[in-house]
């Protein structure tokens, strides 16, 4: 182990230049077109396809896996796309082994599902490489709709909105467009800035304006949208981040930081060895956020990165794959501990100390008994919330936005979707399921429907 990785605190520069290239290469490499064939030519082709039905957005699975075995792979990715617009990002990002590959009749069978995922990435690929559009926008209609968000759920919105003929300008408080897709996935899933490639690809049906720095709450009112605007649909997302609720812990101390945002910095990191890490990291959380955080923490060069999650391995929302991923690149998940207490010294965490949890008559409670970890630095991934002032006016249910099963909310002339809704799951592919279905409601309501 080099000295570099041995250092105390938050550094950069832990692995030589070589070591960052190789740890942050993408983590599925693409299929080959052979190998496409051979992979679907496994697919039985089911008439009521479980597949189908386990994915959100309704991709009729069977066929597109035709079509690419019949070598037609662009008439796989119209297949796809015309029900999910981001299918490039969700073949690469999706937890297809808890949806359409675990409902697979293969996985059934043998244990071993048809690769539904790097099949969707096949074809979309292609598609996007030849920058193929197989959409067309409609007539103009004439009505200005203001897409909040340019998330997955935002951008499907506004995809559809344009294919019926309308306006669509969309509003995003970052600098760059993707949302999630941009800022909040693991760099080794979307290396080689694919969710900008996407946005230009979805972007360029036509009829979609893009302004940056315009956050809800700030520069941007529902009340003013709603004057301006035929109708608002809101992909916020969750910008607020929740507190561990530890003693402890306070705003701007040195080795504490929300995951979200050290995701964020990695995404639109230019150089990976200027990134600091510290030598023994705490991720607090049992998402897919804390996996993200705690990899790519190893990867960075911490020498010991362990993720504490207050229940036990099954109650994860993080996938099995990712789970298996994370103890892969040699991290170590802890169960049943919560957050009692930050540990500092002269400003900075020193560690953590947790309280042991158990289940009584079907709550979670603690039992007294604590453990203390070393640690320079410490990662909140325990769930987001809403931004205040972000959904001011609008009727919330358990911290979100409350929509119906058309993502209309309590507001007249406003839908919402993904994240932000209490009907979110936190996948990209709902998102873009909620914000599509969110345009043709609102395309029926335009249309006096």
């Amino acid at each position: 182990m080099s000295g570099d990785m041995l250092k105390e605190g938050i550094v950069p520069g832990r692995l030589s230049t070589g070591q960052y290239a190789q740890n942050f290469s993408e983590l599925h490499p693409p299929l080959g077109r052979h190998e496409a064939f051979v992979e679907a030519d496994r697919c039985y082709f089911c008439y009521d396809a479980p597949c189908m039905n386990a994915c959100p957005t309704s991709i009729d699975v069977p066929l597109f896996i035709r079509e690419i075995s019949t070598d037609n792979p662009l008439g796989a990715a119209k297949t796809i796309l015309a029900q999910n617009i981001l299918g490039g990002m969700c073949a690469r990002v999706c937890p297809t082994e808890q949806l359409c590959e675990d409902a697979c009749v293969r996985m059934e069978a043998e244990g071993k599902p048809v690769k539904i995922g790097q099949l969707q990435r096949y074809a979309t690929d292609i598609a996007m490489e030849e920058r193929k559009q197989f959409f067309t926008r409609a007539p103009g209609t004439g009505k200005k709709i203001a897409v909040v968000g340019a998330g997955p759920s935002g951008l499907a919105a506004a995809h559809r909105l344009s294919m019926h003929g309308h306006e669509v300008t969309i509003f995003d408080a970052r600098p760059k467009a993707g949302g999630l897709n941009e800022y909040g996935i693991a760099t080794y899933k979307t290396p080689e800035g694919f969710a900008q490639a996407e946005v230009d690809y979805v972007t360029a049906i036509g009829g979609i304006t893009i302004e940056l720095g315009q956050a809800l709450g700030r520069e941007l009112s529902l009340a003013q949208l709603s004057t301006d605007f035929d109708a608002v649909f809101l992909g916020i997302g969750l910008g607020g981040v929740n507190a561990l609720r530890a003693e402890g812990e306070k705003e701007g101390l040195h080795g504490l930081q929300d995951a979200v945002d050290f995701i964020a910095e990695l995404r639109q990191a230019t150089d990976l060895a200027t990134l600091p890490v510290g030598r023994r990291v705490v991720v607090i959380g049992g998402g897919m956020t804390a996996i993200d955080a705690a990899v790519q923490s190893k990867l960075l060069g911490a020498e010991e990165v362990t993720i504490c999650y207050r229940r036990g391995q099954e109650h994860m929302s993080a996938s099995g794959f990712e789970q298996d991923l994370a103890a892969s690149k040699g991290v170590t998940i802890r169960h049943w501990l919560q957050p009692k207490r930050v540990l500092t010294e002269h400003g900075k965490v020193t560690g953590v100390e947790l309280e042991y949890t158990e289940l009584k008559d079907g709550r979670l409670a603690g039992i007294g008994r604590t453990i203390t970890i070393e640690a320079d630095q410490v990662f909140k991934a325990i769930g987001q919330t809403l931004e205040d002032q972000s959904a001011a006016g609008l009727e919330l249910n358990g911290g979100r936005v409350q929509a119906d099963a058309e993502g209309r909310t309590s507001r007249a002339r406003v839908w919402a979707g993904g994240d932000c809704v209490d009907a979110g799951d936190d996948l990209t592919v709902t998102a873009v399921a909620q914000g599509r279905d969110a345009a043709e409601s609102i395309n029926r309501y335009l249309a006096g429907i």
